[in-house]
């Protein structure tokens, strides 16, 4: 029924789009009115990419599919080998297979997340082998699940995949946010222009076999605006005399498709309705569906196939146009409507399709409708389908079933399927209405969660207060509802409550003796007294461990694996700390799980910063930026910028860093929490510092100093920036003022055992001693941080250390030991990609001013080593003389035996003696 045949623009379009697709991921959207010409144009693409050899994936969208979950993608699929997904994660063939309604599918509930994951997998499979094509026409009518999981796949494109779909533009429909690349500009969007007068004669004269005068011509282009669809009828109306000898014209596209139906059968539009009604009609369906036999049925679709209504490909029934399904819809009447899905109802046996048309049928509350559609409800959520379960349970709200509970699994599966809107919406209406008791409680942590991500920390820790009061003797509920109330009261700084319910959480999960909720109690109160510096207890974590369900999907603070993994980080265990992130990630990437891979992303930004690979540092940031948009919620930007910022400013890219940290800044302000301010705060301060804009970091700083004073705990991830403190008190000549923090970081890294806290610690006294004159205690001091950083592989905290005591041995007049030292740490900002840093080493080595020697090109520091090498040291007495480690021994050795043209310390020796 599509009749625009392609236009040079068109073509063009699409030509373009297939030539990029070879090149990596890109898109094509095809917009314009119902009946313009887009699914034409849809098609010649098809057949091109197909001549070209390319893999095709297609499906064609409708709006009875709209509420069918994966309707869409199970189209998509459907030709696809079973084999070709054979290698794909359990958890994700499981997925398929139950998106597929492929077996039986036994075993655990499916996440949306994995299925979205899973079709993911199956088109890179798919695009190994050549250039993937994913066709989708009017997906104005994708049913959410489809959506979601297209929307996914599309931002996660890395092959050569090309999307190439259709979508009516009308203002009263959905437009296409969802759809986004990883390039955005490889998605381009192409509107389909009206007919012009030339377009349509040639178009009439092919379809009618006729010619029209141009004053017709004009006519009907005026009418129909060049929509070829309402040209054409117009166009045979013309044929059509009235007695007064006028045609009668269509006033609009909606009569047009009235006028095509009017004059069918009664008993063809019963088939058409029952074909309408349904997402993917077969002529045995319909047959059920109106107690004919499929060869009755044929024959009367064969009759309206032959007025240009529908097309038969073997027992396949499509419309020729979407809005002639609509129209045999709408015009069919609510009653009539009723009685066919009430047919169909008894006829199909797929559980969310049968609840559908019992609720499609029912006009007041029933029993049997209602218990399927929770049974309905129940099956969409096993197959991962949150966003269909929620409005099967709309339905049977709508339909007199209005519970609490309805509400709540309604609210519960919108905020899975990431409409936290919709679900704050129903609790917000259901809470005030409920009675107090353990469903209340259930309620307000959901709702608390959701205002807590929207950084709303008092109104969520006044609903968990709430929601605690609701448990009443249901100790697992309150257990978790401790839980979750400890790890809001951290995140806002509220130490002595977090601990206290932390301590009472394991309490009442020990009298439960539920092994697993015992462990995610220990966990989070591992976690809680770790951040309020109270070390890690070995016998706890090893229990809490011993208890975890690797399948059990818990949040992850609450996953004793994940809380080990960070403690690894934040005490300086990063090669275990990163072994255990990428184990994380790649289970979280076989999930789709992504609020997991955004906090992982964090996580992975910091590890990575620390370890000195600043490029990988920057690429996990930019992940968790885009994954914290994808997922909303202000926390989650909030986060995701502030650790942005810090990675832009160790690169020295100040601008950048300044925006990210002033963004996070303004939204931490916004949670009236202060702690939430510290880490955008240190981040300026760092900058700041790195800049050597003393008094300024110190302004920086004054809002949160006190807060952080009166806060238990030094480790990393909380005080990271009290070096940066201490350092810009010193320089300022406010020493007095550095006492405490400096005295706050030797006790613990005393404590607790942290190199971080007592390498730094040492430099922050080093400091200080210097700004009173006593040098040689300063060198003892920094002497003694540099045995703390070999300890620690964190090299730009060496490097750090290393310029103070370059610095310092200058001072003492030991220039080539200060020359040696601020070399070292040159080239360790050099090859970080510290930036800002690396020229304050250059600036300070310039001060050194050692006599240039004869030494065939090699520097002060590599002369020295070459020199002690040459004396018999070994390299590890030759790290202890410098201060530098074994391995900056070792790349200066490299370096000066390839500059000497030798071989050994024998033939270096000879050498130099030359």
């Amino acid at each position: 029924m599509d009749v625009l045949r392609n236009t040079p623009a068109g073509s063009s379009a699409v030509a373009e789009f297939l030539n990029a697709v070879p090149h990596g991921p890109a898109g094509l959207l095809v917009e314009g009115e119902a009946g313009i010409g887009k699914t034409r144009l849809w098609l010649s693409g098809v057949e091109e990419a197909h001549r070209r050899g390319y893999r095709v994936l297609s499906a064609r969208a409708g709006q009875a599919e709209t509420s069918l979950a994966y309707a869409a993608v199970a189209d998509l699929l459907e030709d696809v080998d079973p084999e070709i997904t054979a290698h794909l994660p359990v958890v994700q063939r499981l997925a398929l297979d139950r998106l597929l309604l492929r077996g039986d599918a036994d075993g655990p509930e499916t996440d949306h997340r994995v299925a979205a994951a899973a079709v993911l997998s199956t088109v890179e499979t798919l695009c190994q082998a050549a250039p993937l094509i994913v066709a989708v026409d009017d997906v104005q009518w994708l049913d959410v699940c489809s959506r979601d999981v297209l929307g996914f796949v599309a931002r996660r494109l890395s092959c050569p995949v090309g999307l190439l779909l259709t979508e009516r533009t009308e203002e009263s429909l959905n437009h296409t946010e969802w759809l986004q690349l990883a390039q955005p500009d490889r998605l381009r969007r192409h509107r389909v222009a009206p007919l012009s007068l030339g377009g349509l004669h040639a178009m009439l004269s092919e379809r009618l076999g006729r010619s029209y005068p141009r004053p017709t011509l004009i006519r009907i282009a005026e009418t129909s605006g060049g929509n070829p669809l309402y040209a054409l009828e117009l166009a045979r109306a013309m044929a059509e005399q009235t007695a007064a000898g006028e045609p009668t014209l269509p006033a609009s596209l909606t009569d047009v498709v009235r006028r095509r139906i009017q004059g069918i059968d009664e008993v063809v539009r019963d088939v058409l309705l029952a074909a309408a009604c349904v997402a993917a009609p077969t002529v045995d369906l319909v047959a059920s569906a109106t107690e004919k036999t499929p060869e009755e049925v044929l024959e009367l679709l064969e009759a309206a196939e032959a007025q240009g209504l529908v097309e038969i490909d073997g027992l396949t029934v499509r419309f020729a146009h979407p809005l002639l399904a609509r129209g045999v819809y709408s015009e069919a009447g609510p009653a009539r409507r009723r009685h066919m899905h009430r047919r169909l109802a008894g006829v199909i046996s797929q559980p969310e399709q049968k609840a559908r048309h019992l609720a499609l049928a029912a006009t007041s509350q029933d029993d049997d409708t209602l218990a399927a559609l929770d049974a309905a409800a129940n099956a969409a959520r096993a197959r991962g389908a949150p966003a269909a379960a929620a409005e099967l349970l709309e339905f049977a709200m709508r339909l007199g079933g209005d519970t609490d509970l309805r509400r709540l699994q309604a609210a519960a599966h919108y905020f899975t399927a990431g409409d936290s809107g919709r679900a704050e919406e129903l609790l917000e209406s259901t809470l005030p209405r409920m009675p107090h008791g353990p469903l209340r409680a259930i309620a307000s942590m959901q709702l608390a969660g959701i205002v807590i991500d929207h950084n709303d920390f008092h109104r969520g820790l006044g609903l968990l207060d709430e929601a605690l009061a609701d448990c009443e003797s249901d100790q697992t509920l309150e257990v978790h509802c401790l839980l979750s109330l400890s790890m809001a009261q951290t995140n806002a700084g509220d130490h002595e409550p977090a601990l206290r319910n932390a301590d009472r959480a394991v309490a009442i999960a020990e009298q439960t003796g539920q092994l697993q909720l015992i462990g995610q109690a220990l966990t989070v109160r591992l976690f809680v007294r770790f951040i309020f510096g109270f070390g890690v207890d070995q016998q706890e974590l090893q229990r809490a461990l011993d208890a975890e369900d690797p399948n059990d999907e818990v949040p992850l603070p609450f996953r004793a694996t994940v809380v080990a993994g960070l403690l690894n980080s934040w005490t300086g265990r990063l090669d275990e700390a990163y072994a255990t992130l990428q184990d994380l990630r790649r289970r979280s990437l076989d999930r789709g799980a992504d609020r997991d891979l955004l906090a992982i992303s964090v996580s992975g930004t910091l590890l990575e910063l620390w370890r000195g690979r600043l490029d990988e540092a920057a690429t996990y940031a930019d992940d968790a930026v885009e994954r914290a948009e994808q997922v909303g919620g202000e926390n989650s930007r909030l986060v995701a910028l502030g650790v942005r910022a810090i990675v832009s400013a160790f690169a020295g890219r100040v601008r950048a860093a300044r925006a990210d940290a002033e963004a996070a800044l303004d939204m931490a302000r916004r949670s009236e929490v202060m702690r939430m301010t510290w880490w955008p705060l240190g981040v300026l301060i760092f900058l700041e510092v790195s800049l050597g804009n003393y008094p300024q970091a110190l302004v920086t700083l004054e809002p949160l100093m006190d807060d952080f004073l009166r806060t238990p705990g030094n480790e990393i991830f909380g005080s990271f920036f009290v070096p940066d403190a201490v350092e810009a008190l010193v320089a300022v000549g406010r020493s007095a003022e550095a006492q405490p923090l400096i005295e706050r970081f030797e006790n613990d890294g005393r404590r607790l055992d942290r190199p971080w806290l007592s390498a730094v610690a040492g430099r922050c006294r080093g400091m200080d001693l210097a700004a009173r004159g006593d040098v040689d205690g300063a060198v003892a001091a920094v002497t003694e941080a540099m045995t703390h950083h070999d300890r620690l592989p964190m090299p730009f905290e060496r490097a750090r250390t290393a310029l103070l005591l370059g610095q310092l041995q200058r001072r003492q007049r030991r220039k080539e030991a200060a020359a040696a030292t601020l070399g070292e740490s040159l080239a360790t900002f050099e090859s970080i990609g510290a930036a800002l840093w690396a020229q304050r080493a250059r600036e300070e080595l310039a001060r050194v001013n050692v006599r240039p020697t004869r030494d065939q090109g090699l520097t002060p520091s590599e002369r020295r080593v070459a020199e002690l090498a040459a004396s018999g040291m070994s390299n590890r007495d030759i790290a202890a003389a410098l201060f530098i480690s074994v391995k900056t021994v070792e790349a200066n050795l490299g370096r000066v035996y390839r500059k000497l043209g030798v071989r050994g310390r024998v033939a270096l020796a000879r050498r130099l003696e030359e």
